[in-house]
């Protein structure tokens, strides 16, 4: 059995990204590729922390298989809108590629940690990977550069340099305001290293804001074993993704873009109310589910969603973060039951302990907004103090594979109310509400058993 190998040449690069993971790939190279048919738009993508996924892509020509597993079958899709993939490390490839006037489009999946910011928005100017990076930015001499905001400034001031035009910025993560997040980092960046750069990055570069929304878990061998049975060709970089996928935009795309439209993206004035729907009624399910389920003794979305507490504790979610979105209740109704049959389905095997990873930065975007908005409205926010004391309580099991930026802070820190301002540091001086997470917390949410 061969590799993947492309039979033409890949088309030409009018895109980068930043963050070549496998929410990439079932995403935004996705929508590019079926579109790009007639209007190839080929993707210059780079990883983030490693080069892997660069390594198995460039020894397939950047090729791709796409399994979206139904409940019952799967499809296998070769995606062929990555033209080069590359080791996010290389600066100067990435700045030669922001440079040309070529590419027009920029878009990020780098993980709500990915943009180094302090709990009020700014750029973290504290971490000391962003000051390493402004120092290398500062030296201008071509080192590798180890977070997204710096990447992204070396390139627009490559961009800047070379006279090439306007870009528009694209990040689609999971943070409410994307648009605004990542420009507010990449100004405070730019300005701390030349002002003159910060001014052009406000007068030609667009930042536009995104949901997104497809559940990707990670890639297995046996996944791997399906793509190539499939296919009837190796793939090292294969994918597996539900049928569900959503896009919407809002903003400006003054260097043209694919028309991504034609796949079911939608372009509209405010991606808001889109954003809060994604972010509080299947994001914030997801960590209920990552910190619940785990704590009693469940490893998979579907394993959690099956259990009656778990699935109980969303339901109750689901009806509070409802109170505070725009749309008809019968139309958040029926998105409720369908994000409970596509987290039911048995075929995507998506593991929590990969969900509760980095809750400093999710449950930011969570919990807090709601948990602020009932307290605001005089109700006790129950639902949203259950997220944070699942995610408490789950820390306090001391997981021996924590991933978070601050990991180190959360292996040593006890107290509620120190935990609390980790994600929202001006509710962690109100007793009140500290009391009431702390009444959750020692309820010890512990195993149980699968509940039916």
């Amino acid at each position: 059995m061969t590799a993947l190998h492309r039979s033409r040449e890949a088309p030409p690069v009018r895109m980068a990204h930043l963050g070549l993971g496998a929410f990439h790939r079932s995403h935004q190279a996705w929508w590019t590729g079926v579109v790009g048919r007639s209007d190839p738009w080929g993707i210059a993508a780079f990883t983030g922390r490693s080069a892997t996924a660069a390594t198995a892509l460039t020894a397939q020509d950047g090729l791709y298989t796409l399994l979206v597993r139904g409940p019952e079958s799967d499809q296998a899709d070769v995606v062929p809108a990555i033209s080069q993939a590359i080791d996010g490390a290389d600066t100067a490839a990435l700045t030669g590629c922001l440079a040309t006037s070529d590419v027009r489009v920029l878009t990020l999946t780098v993980t709500e940690a990915g943009y180094c910011r302090t709990g009020d928005g700014r750029l973290d100017l504290g971490d000391p990977a962003v000051l390493a990076d402004l120092a290398a930015l500062t030296a201008d001499d071509g080192r590798p550069l180890r977070t997204a905001p710096a990447r992204v400034v070396a390139g627009l001031r490559a961009r800047q340099r070379a006279d090439t035009g306007p870009i528009a910025l694209v990040p689609c993560d999971n943070l409410s305001g994307n648009g605004e997040a990542l420009r507010q980092v990449v100004a405070e960046l730019a300005g701390e290293l030349d002002p003159r750069l910060a001014e052009w990055i406000a007068a030609s570069v667009s930042f536009v804001s995104t949901a997104v929304d497809r559940i990707t878990p990670r890639s297995t061998a046996e996944d791997l074993d399906t793509a190539a049975r499939l296919t009837g060709r190796t793939d090292r970089a294969a994918v597996v993704a539900e049928p569900f996928r959503e896009w919407v935009l809002a903003g400006a795309f003054p260097g043209g873009r694919p028309p991504w439209e034609e796949a079911g993206a939608q372009f509209v004035d405010d991606v808001t109310p889109y954003e809060h729907r994604k972010l509080w009624l299947l994001n914030g399910a997801h960590s209920i589910l990552a910190y619940a389920g785990l704590l009693r003794g469940h490893r998979t979305v579907a394993d959690a969603v099956a259990d009656d507490t778990c699935r109980g504790w969303v339901r109750e979610w689901w009806a509070e973060a409802a109170r505070h979105l725009p749309q008809p209740a019968r139309t958040l109704a029926g998105y409720q039951d369908q994000l409970i049959d596509r987290f039911a389905n048995p075929r995507i095997r998506h593991l929590l302990a990969q969900i509760a990873s980095d809750g400093t930065q999710k449950l930011r975007m969570r919990a807090v907004p709601i948990l602020r908005r009932e307290r605001a409205a005089g109700h006790r926010g129950e639902a949203a103090l259950r997220m944070l004391a699942c995610w408490i309580a789950y820390l306090r099991t001391e997981p021996a594979d924590l991933a978070d930026p601050w990991a180190d802070r959360l292996r040593t820190t006890r107290r509620t109310e120190d935990l609390l301002a980790l994600v929202a540091p001006d509710l962690a001086d109100d007793d009140a509400l500290v009391a009431d997470l702390d009444a959750l917390v020692s309820q010890q949410v512990a195993p149980h058993g699968k509940g039916k």
